[in-house]
């Protein structure tokens, strides 16, 4: 069994799918690992700390091997170096990405998507969601910091007292969460709102206050997986009236806002940002997804009405960080589609993981999320 490692063609992407910890342990697997050079070289592992581990480090990592692990979705140039058959596992974002799928099926992989993993016990270790989403908000805090031109705590010193910022989160998933105990570490005031009634207890634990229109459409306002629902038009319009007013007293606000194969919904509008104090900062943790913040721009740091408005990636400037926990996540999947005792690749295609995850095999689209859809 041969596990490659390739370097992401991404240039944006610092991130590696495996690191000399995780090598090692795919070793004990039975599985010859190939590394491409350079690959871990923006996280901090050089060629030689993975030969150390005793993988090969090789231009041709990828040719006749059984296993890819990656970060980013494998490109169309990428494709035809893969063998048909070859299992490949990454964070796909499949939605809306119908020709990307097709075009893996073409190429005979058999792809998984990290991010469709269920959260259910037995996954917790794998849950690429919430190891990344827990990095990018201890950084959007840290972000926020850097842009903001004033201290975090209170101070009181003999020229006079510094007061206390005010931190606004908006989103209380895992990035939000750490958001929270990340400001609350520094000194902030935190006031917190998510959709969800079971975080109110948990935004509260961490000392913050709970700002939210709590009514009874709220109180049904999560799915069983656990993840926010599409809130109505009238809810939404409530809870933007009661934001509107919160924001204009805060001087960070950080939004992680995210619904599942939708569009990042839109919190902020123009007219909100504008209510804030010149030298307030924004920081937009759901930027890639079209924002939660009306002027964030990916990649970018803009300015409104003196208003800071952060739309820079947070977790890949954690590279090597947020590497290390991506490959343990990857590694105790890939675990689990090992015959121990034989030492061979054995998928079963029945385990709710693996069903959970499947994108492509066998030449097709077998996630029942994403076949093309048939004329009836």
């Amino acid at each position: 069994m041969r596990v490659a490692i390739p370097s992401e063609a991404d240039p944006a992407e610092p991130r590696v799918a495996a690191t000399p910890e995780t090598v090692k342990k795919i070793k004990t697997l039975g599985a010859e690992v190939a590394v491409e050079p350079g690959a871990g070289v923006k996280s901090g592992i050089l060629d030689a700390d993975y030969e150390a581990a005793g993988a090969v480090v090789s231009g041709d990592a990828v040719k006749d091997a059984d296993v890819v692990l990656k970060v980013r979705r494998p490109s169309a140039t990428e494709l035809p170096a893969y063998k048909c058959g070859a299992v490949v596992i990454a964070i796909m974002d499949p939605f809306g990405q119908q020709a990307a799928l097709e075009a893996m099926a073409k190429a005979g992989i058999s792809a998984f998507a990290m991010e469709l993993m269920p959260r259910v016990t037995r996954a917790q270790v794998m849950d690429v969601l919430s190891s990344q989403a827990n990095l990018a908000g201890y950084r959007a805090v840290i972000d926020a910091g850097a842009e903001y031109g004033r201290a975090f705590p209170m101070m009181m010193t003999a020229a006079g007292t510094v007061p206390a910022a005010r931190v606004f989160v908006m989103g209380a998933g895992v990035a939000g969460l750490q958001a929270i105990a990340t400001a609350r570490r520094l000194g902030a005031v935190v006031t917190a709102t998510d959709v969800r009634p079971a975080a109110k207890e948990q935004v509260e634990s961490l000392g913050a206050k709970f700002i939210a229109v709590e009514d009874d459409e709220f109180k049904q306002a999560e799915t069983a997986g656990g993840y926010a629902k599409e809130m109505s038009k009238e809810y939404q319009a409530k809870q933007a009236a009661l934001v509107a007013e919160h924001i204009k007293k805060q001087d960070v606000v950080i939004t992680t806002a995210l619904i599942p194969g939708r569009p990042a919904p839109r919190l902020i509008s123009k007219a909100m940002v504008e209510s804030m104090r010149p030298g307030s900062v924004i920081v937009d943790l759901a930027v890639e997804r079209g924002g939660n913040v009306e002027g964030a721009i990916a990649g970018e740091t803009t300015a409104a009405n003196g208003v800071k408005i952060v739309g820079s990636s947070n977790v890949t400037r954690l590279a090597a960080s947020a590497s290390s926990l991506y490959a343990r996540n990857l590694y105790a999947f890939l675990e689990t589609l090992v015959d121990k005792k034989a030492q061979v690749l054995a998928v079963n295609w029945d385990d709710e993981l693996v069903k959970a995850t499947a994108l492509t095999r066998d030449g097709a689209v077998v996630h029942p999320n994403f076949q093309p859809k048939t004329a009836a």
